[in-house]
């Protein structure tokens, strides 16, 4: 009986213990929800088998040689730079202007 009082009175036992119980629990806890919420992720990003085979052959067949051909085979001296319109810019406004500057050029 002496020792259950003594506990009762205890500020350790009475406010520490509950606050390491509910640190320690929590921490497990989280665990779980956060698990949860990176499984569901993972099933979202799925891709259906079909098309998850065609992406993994797209991957797979490219060969740097054959890029650096169709690079080659390019004609970039008849390139232009245009810029794209700034936030306060009609866009619309601004690419019927390039193209008239374009037109005009050839």
């Amino acid at each position: 009986m002496f020792n259950l009082k003594s506990l009762r009175r205890n500020k350790t036992v009475k406010y520490g213990v509950p606050m390491l119980l509910l640190v320690v629990g929590g921490s497990f806890g989280l665990r779980e929800f956060t698990q949860i919420r990176y499984d569901a992720q993972k099933i979202r990003k799925r891709l259906d088998p079909s098309l998850e085979a065609k992406v993994n052959v797209q991957k797979q067949s490219v060969i740097l040689e054959e890029e650096y051909e169709k690079i080659k085979e390019m004609n970039l001296d008849e390139w232009k730079n245009i810029r794209g319109p700034r936030p306060w810019e009609d866009s619309r406004e601004y690419q019927e202007q390039q193209r008239r500057k374009l037109s005009n050029k050839d």
